[in-house]
């Protein structure tokens, strides 16, 4: 395994700077510009990504982020996806059923298709090394940059905790130790993410500048963003596993079709998909168009006068189709506990030589400039 990834630096995407003060559009034209790179080489990538392990995982999920990362694996770029278990108490008083719901979280991966033999499945308890790096790099930002972090501000306005711990202003620097242990030059992202991912750029620069001799010690990692249009819930909004909104990779065909039933959509008869006018609507017929591979106006145009019914009962047979594989791959797996359990012991011992090899550098580096 390559722990030393190259970082991306072409001229051609000087133009596009991530830290471009143009901010998304610059940042959507990076990205643009590393997709072409991707299917030139894409070898030369590696990428974090993960998740935090509070329940089980949605089309929200699926559409926005998941999809994304079987794509990358099957062409080719070096993954690493991280259970982040320790930040699930950064906005949570303790962690429910956690070894339960990493597993959960194994079996939503194997079943879309991340294969194990190909992207490193760990969690983020297992692995001490990448969590030592949280001190050095807490100590590269001061506290007006943490608060200031346009991330950190709304999860503290949206926690559902009276007050908020420590540890929600230390999120943006762990979120750079898992991205950088591994020297991830490559990371998928929504828009919400952006910030995060500077401060990461951020810490990695100033690192190579304070201790680098002579050459980078962490590459100063890309941002990939999402072309995914956002999914609503059935009820219109946010879709999140905690409002009951959302329709699970492990829901089966009935729970599907009963949370479909209830969607909110609107008082006109005649199905048309108008994002800005009719949001759920509109996120309906998104639904059956990612799943059926065609777009939302063909969909609607199928559908006509016939009413929100109509539209319910083709997102739901959509739906169901289309998940009938993921579905069924995932009961197989779930029979197998121990393979689970063998899968992240497999990945945790991978997550970790890295690490160690990591903070063996990093250790170097600040003890040469004593």
């Amino acid at each position: 395994m390559n722990t030393t990834p190259q970082t991306v630096g072409p001229e051609a995407l000087a133009s596009a700077s991530f830290t471009d003060t143009l901010g998304m559009s610059a940042a959507r034209a990076r990205s643009a510009v590393l997709e072409e790179q991707i299917l030139k080489d894409p070898g030369q990538f590696r990428v974090l990504t993960g998740d935090r392990p509070t329940g089980r995982l949605h089309l929200g999920h699926y559409f926005g982020t998941l999809h994304n990362r079987v794509r990358l694996q099957n062409l080719g770029v070096e993954m690493f996806v991280i259970i982040a278990d320790y930040q699930v108490l950064t906005d949570r008083d303790v962690a429910d059923n956690l070894t339960g719901h990493v597993e959960e979280l194994v079996l939503d991966y194997l079943a879309i298709g991340v294969d194990p033999a190909r992207s490193t499945i760990f969690t983020h308890s297992a692995v001490p090394a990448l969590n030592q790096l949280l001190l050095p790099f807490l100590s590269l930002v001061s506290v007006a940059e943490l608060e200031r972090n346009p991330t950190v501000k709304d999860e503290i306005a949206h926690s559902r905790q009276s007050t908020v711990s420590g540890l929600m202003f230390t999120y943006p620097a762990h979120q750079a130790a898992d991205i950088l242990f591994c020297k991830a030059n490559l990371v998928p992202v929504g828009k919400d993410q952006l910030p995060h991912l500077e401060l990461t750029r951020t810490i990695a620069r100033r690192f190579n500048d304070r201790y680098g001799t002579g050459s980078a010690v962490f590459p100063q990692p890309d941002a990939l963003l999402s072309s995914a249009p956002l999914l609503l819930g059935t009820d219109g909004g946010k879709m999140s596993k905690s409002r009951g909104n959302a329709i699970t990779l492990a829901s089966d065909a009935g729970e599907t079709a009963r949370l479909i039933k209830g969607a909110k959509t609107d008082s006109e008869r005649h199905i048309t998909y108008d994002p800005a006018s009719r949001p759920e609507v509109s996120s309906l017929l998104l639904l059956a168009a990612r799943c059926q591979n065609r777009t939302p106006d063909q969909v609607a145009s199928d559908i006509g006068a016939a009413g929100a019914v109509a539209l319910k009962r083709i997102v739901t047979e959509a739906v169901n189709e289309y998940l009938a594989p993921i579905r069924a791959r995932r009961k197989e797996y779930a029979q197998d506990r121990a393979y689970l359990r063998h899968i992240l012991r497999e990945g945790n011992e991978r997550a970790t030589a890295v690490a160690d090899s990591t903070l063996a550098e990093v250790r170097a580096a600040m003890n040469s400039h004593d």
